[in-house]
């Protein structure tokens, strides 16, 4: 196990992202800050710049959990997985919502369709990269600045980067979760 993985495993799920209640001035309202040394490595681990304050840290935490994780088709655990059970996985786990089981099925019915440049963080990003199927084969989950992390047949779960030019070819759609 990675140093990274279990600092970031213990850091931020064992200890619940070590959550710290701040009120405003006037204390009426509440605000959830987080350890801001778990926050830095969670930003390195990702390569994406993460605030304190950023609303969809608990996305970050539970993706950056599933680094590393070899793929297996079919697969949806920790042991192996494919992209649409990751995506499957981290949906039902941060958002409680459950998705299709395939990346076809869920570009068709688990989502609206959303251009580039309005993807927003935990909006699905859709490609296909068979030339023999028109089926959507591939998917991912957009976190923000072009990155997306998904289950890379050849390296397991990832971050990469819409601008390469694999993800250029072969890009289809980017959806948010209905």
């Amino acid at each position: 196990m990675s140093k990274i993985y279990r600092i970031i495993r213990f850091g931020v799920f064992t200890v619940g992202l070590s959550l710290l209640l701040a009120l405003s001035s006037c204390g009426s309202s509440k605000k959830v800050l987080y350890n801001p040394v778990e926050v830095e490595q969670l930003s390195r681990t990702l390569r994406i710049p993460i605030n304190n304050d950023d609303p969809n840290i608990p996305l970050y935490a539970e993706t950056s959990l599933w680094l590393g994780v070899p793929y297996r088709y079919g697969g949806n655990t920790k042991a192996g997985s494919d992209c649409s059970g990751f995506v499957w996985q981290v949906y039902r786990r941060v958002y409680g919502k459950n998705l299709e089981r395939s990346s076809d099925d869920q570009a068709k019915k688990d989502v609206h369709k959303v251009g580039k440049g309005g993807l927003k963080p935990g909006d699905l990003v859709f490609f296909r990269t068979s030339k023999k199927s028109k089926k959507i084969d591939h998917v991912g989950i957009f976190l923000k600045d072009g990155y997306f992390v998904h289950a890379s047949t050849s390296k397991g779960v990832i971050v990469s980067s819409l601008n390469e030019d694999y993800y250029k070819k072969t890009w289809q759609k980017g959806g948010r979760v209905k």
